[in-house]
Order: C-alpha cells, then structure tokens, then sequence
C-alpha cells in the first residue's frame, strides 16, 4: 500500500487564494496512473538520448523507452535509472513529456512521488514553455515543481528559472525544504500559478513564493504556456555533485498521480 503524507487535500483547498485568486476543485487535466504498461501515449511523448540533443547538465544517462526503464503498474508511474551501458553512457533511464499533446497556462498543479534514496539520483518534475516565446533558456522560463538529489535525501526543493534568475549566473529563485520522511514516502507537491505569483507547497505547507515584479519577461516568462516533464537524471552537474554510488543501483523514481486545477476567472 502507498504511504502518502497528507495535508488538506487540495480538493478541499478551493478556498486557499493566491494573490486573491482560487482554483477549480475539480482537475481539467490529471493523470492517475490507473493502468498498466507505457505512460499513455495520448498524454505524453518520450525524449531519447542525451544532452547533446540540446538539453542536460553533463549527466550520465541515455534516456530510452524499455519497460525495464518505464512502467505503469498498481497505480504508480516507475522510471528505473539503471546502472549499464548505453549508447556509449554509463547508465539508462526514461523522461517522459506533454509536449505536443497538453500544455499549461496558470492553475494548481499537484504531483504526489517518492524520490529515490540513490547518491548521484536527480529525479525531477518539472516545466518548460511550448513555444518559447521570448527565446531560448532561460529567456522563456522554467518552473521546477519539485527536484531531488540523491546526496542530500531529505532536501525538496522547488524553483523557477528566468533570464534575470537561473542556473547558469547561479541565482535562480528556489526554495530548500527538509522533509523527514522525503525518500520513504510519498509526498505531495504543488505550485499555485497565477498572473501574480508561483507559491510551492509541499504537503500542503508554503515553502516557497514567486512575485512577478512587473519588470517584464526577463524576470516574469510565466504568461505563457509550459508543459510538464518527469525524468530520472543520473550523475551531472548537481545530482553528481558528491559522486554517484553505482553499487547501489537500480534507482527508481515514483509517482502516483499529477493533476491540473484551472484558475478562476476574477
């Protein structure tokens, strides 16, 4: 049986306002996971390969699309990262993708999974714009819903990425949250997104906020629509930090249920 930590279920947490604004309690989009075999192709895609098709931070992952890298069964999405080689990398792993087929635009997104115990693990939902509107990273943003590295097992963190915040100049907007029971359990995380803000919640506590500035796109991207990912990185820029343990592989990343609550019009 899962274990999933619970706040106020965000069904009932319609009443909760972002910058004086509510939800729908009923999602528009979700995925339960409530089959068996691939992700379903109706709802998302694969990404194949490895940072040179223009994304990664230097991991050590192929990204495939086997069953004994990606699989639905009991309820729960399973991405394995596996310690083997792989189109000339040391491991293989799955990400999947809505591009193409659903894309976002302001709303409570909520994800419940459980990250991998794994030093050098780098599990990750996340979002990247559709169509790139003002050009390329991080001129059109980037919303972390929650990542993970297997070094520090009882961190979650959530963030965002802008031309004025991001990675690369080493000051992006995100939060670091300690959470007891962040490898064993399942948790539930979530952003509220409106023309105002990004607040992340995790199992229903605040632990992060986002302001537009009103200074335009170079800090504010978010008036466009994302689509969401979900991978297991292995090894990279950060995930790879303080080594990656080999030995202890298999890896596996698990997510119960991702759903989407449209904002209400004012």
């Amino acid at each position: 049986m899962k274990q999933i930590i619970i706040g106020i279920s965000a069904l009932l947490a319609t009443t909760q306002y972002t910058q004086g604004q509510t939800f729908e309690s009923v999602p528009s989009w979700s995925e339960e996971f409530n089959y068996e075999g691939k992700p379903d192709s109706l709802k998302w895609s694969f990404d194949y390969g490895t940072g040179e098709n223009g994304w990664g931070n230097n991991e050590l992952q192929y990204y495939v699309n086997t069953p004994q890298n990606i699989a639905v069964n009991n309820g729960i999405l399973k991405i394995h990262a596996i310690h083997e080689p792989t189109n000339e990398m040391a491991y293989s792993s799955s990400k999947i993708k809505t591009l193409g087929k659903k894309g976002f635009k302001y709303g409570r997104i909520e994800v419940a999974a459980k990250v991998p115990r794994q030093v050098g693990t780098w599990p990750a939902v996340w979002m990247m714009p559709v169509h790139n509107v003002y050009g390329g990273w991080p001129k059109s943003g980037e919303i972390d819903i929650v990542e993970h590295v297997g070094y520090d097992p009882n961190q979650l963190h959530i963030t965002v990425h802008t031309l004025d915040y991001n990675g690369m100049n080493n000051n992006q907007k995100g939060s670091n949250t300690y959470v007891e029971r962040a490898i064993s359990h399942f948790n539930i995380y979530r952003i509220d997104w409106t023309e105002e803000s990004i607040i992340g919640y995790i199992n229903d506590k605040k632990v992060y906020e986002y302001l537009n500035n009103g200074k335009g796109y170079a800090s504010w991207p978010f008036d466009q629509e994302f689509y969401l990912i979900v991978n297991l990185a292995v090894g990279g820029n950060w995930g790879g930090r303080q080594g990656v343990e080999n030995e202890t592989f298999p890896a596996t990343f698990e997510v119960d249920y991702i759903r989407y609550y449209p904002l209400k019009s004012k």
